[in-house]
């Protein structure tokens, strides 16, 4: 089985009433499996994590999902429901790009952005887009180069920047697509005066089936960046990474074996599969 990627949300104890509701929003999604630390669901066909990671960090809009969808009403009945007690950053309205498109941070924190339009290049019709602010703005497409020259089965699909006279910097990055092992990101730049930065609230999670998969993505993603704890690493534009091996949900399935993996790996910082597997 090749290495998957998807995102993890951090919440503050309430992964399994977020993941209801997006389950609840979207087609073909379901809670797959939980424990009091994590929920594993899906939302349009699509693996997310939610973690129950404490007040310690908070989800903001510098990684926001973009929807695709090609039906006005489904697009509506989405907003409604991800709109409810959450906050409107893009009215649901008639833009240059799109004919329904809009931004809401939902009630727990989570950036949606909905779009109408044409089908993309990718069965995926939900994809996480990084937004590169602050001291991190105009490195947009250095992180997609940096990222697709890790990654197999990548591709650049498009990047589309500011010109002259635009609202932002000539040659920043307006949007861009991208897929890594063939799963699509996309990316921004933005020179508004934004109080955000990359945080753990969501990172991506690499799951990989061997220790050399596993050494082989820290290495190069905590080039320039950081290792943390626990198989997280930011890199050196502040994204956060789990680089986490396939068989600790098994271990974690096994309520005799896993309070020993835990203890085991919340000594770690890279995990090491043969120690996990010891535990």
């Amino acid at each position: 089985m090749s290495v998957c990627l998807h995102p993890c949300l951090w919440f503050d104890g309430n992964a399994k009433k977020a993941a209801e509701l997006y389950c609840s929003v979207f087609e073909n999604s379901a809670i797959k499996s939980e424990n009091p630390l994590a929920v594993m669901f899906d939302i349009l066909g699509h693996t997310f994590m939610g973690l129950n990671g404490g007040d310690v960090h908070k989800i903001n809009p510098s990684i926001s999902f973009m929807v695709t969808y090609q039906n006005k009403d489904e697009i509506r009945r989405a907003w409604e429901l991800l709109s409810y007690n959450g906050n409107v950053l893009m009215p649901l309205d008639k833009y240059d790009w799109s004919e329904c498109y809009g931004w809401v941070e939902d009630k727990f924190g989570v950036n949606w952005q909905l779009y109408l339009g044409e089908k993309q290049d990718t069965e995926q019709r939900i994809s996480p887009t990084l937004m590169f602010v602050g001291e991190q703005n105009g490195k947009a497409e250095q992180a997609i180069n940096f990222y697709t020259s890790i990654f197999d089965n990548t591709n650049i699909q498009g990047i589309l920047k500011y010109n002259t006279g635009d609202d932002d910097i000539d040659g920043n990055v307006k949007h861009a697509q991208f897929s890594l092992n063939g799963y699509t990101m996309m990316a921004m730049d933005s020179s508004a005066d934004h109080k955000f930065q990359f945080n753990e609230g969501v990172s991506i999670v690499i799951t990989c089936d061997t220790q050399d998969e596993i050494d082989y993505y820290w290495d190069k993603l905590k080039e320039g960046g950081r290792e943390d704890k626990c198989g997280w690493l930011k890199d050196k534009f502040g994204v956060s990474w789990q680089i986490v091996p396939r068989v600790l949900g098994e271990l974690m399935a096994d309520p005799e074996k896993s309070p020993r993996v835990v203890d085991a790996f919340l000594k770690m910082t890279k995990f090491d599969i043969e120690k996990l597997k010891n535990a």
